[in-house]
């Protein structure tokens, strides 16, 4: 079997959060071009109908949707059992669901603070150890958090601290639990976007200053595509990163780099 043929994910059974649209749709996407099944997780309920209907009807995969607040225990672990129920099993996970509020420190409200680091972090914590428990019971799996360039460097000019927080969070959550999990089966890795440039990012007035200043200091002149993250997560997820566990994956075309 050639390595193409290797990095399919046939047979395999996965969900990801945030996946109604953005970055979560193009890796939901990928996995199931890559021959698995895949539940479309969102609190936008009817976008994530949407998606699941148009990526079912693309790839002929079986692809449903599933409303969840990812912030909520009870209905994380609600979620992960109707992934298990309706897709026959769970191999795989991209905790990806997240949000991120630009305000200077000193005029940001608790409010604010708690809801990021809720959504962002507490919410990764709660999907991981719920696919974890089932993974860690019925032998193995691969999780994958999405994390951020943002757990690596001070962002500019947007103040954004809270978000900065959450995702260097997210990090070390991800190598501890690789480390605890790493001799029952469970990989757990995540990813560092760069600025990626997705519909809502571009289509955004506030955002539309920022991303001028973001390609100037970029290396590459540009944003990244949501789509030039699929490959990482398709490896991920599949049976030829089985030494890969702990890692942390910076996809930011070098922004990161000076």
């Amino acid at each position: 079997m050639g390595i193409i043929e290797k990095m399919r994910l046939d047979g395999k059974k996965g969900f990801v959060t945030g996946a109604a649209r953005g970055i979560g749709k193009c890796t939901a996407t990928a996995f199931a071009e890559a021959g698995a099944d895949v539940a479309i997780v969102d609190i936008d309920y009817e976008e994530a109908i949407k998606t699941a209907q148009e990526l079912e009807e693309k790839t002929g995969r079986k692809v449903i949707a599933i409303k969840t607040d990812c912030t909520d225990k009870v209905q994380v672990d609600e979620m992960v059992e109707e992934v298990v129920s309706k897709l026959g099993g769970l191999d795989f996970c991209h905790n990806n669901a997240g949000i991120c509020i630009n305000a200077p420190a000193e005029e940001m409200t608790y409010e604010q603070w708690s809801k990021v680091i809720n959504i962002n972090l507490n919410g990764i914590f709660l999907t991981d150890i719920a696919a974890g428990k089932y993974m860690l019971e019925h032998g193995g799996g691969s999780i994958i958090n999405t994390a951020s360039m943002s757990a690596h460097i001070v962002n500019v000019p947007q103040p954004q601290c809270a978000y900065n927080a959450s995702k260097a969070g997210v990090i070390q959550l991800t190598k501890s639990l690789a480390i605890e999990w790493a001799k029952r089966g469970v990989r757990v890795n995540s990813i560092s976007p760069g600025y990626i440039g997705t519909e809502l990012t571009l289509n955004s007035p506030t955002l539309i200053p920022l991303i001028e200043k973001w390609n100037e200091m970029a290396p590459l002149g540009r944003m990244g595509k949501p789509e030039e993250l699929e490959a990482i997560c398709v490896y991920l997820a599949g049976d030829t990163s089985t030494f890969t566990t702990g890692s942390d994956f910076i996809i930011d075309g070098a922004f990161t780099c000076f």
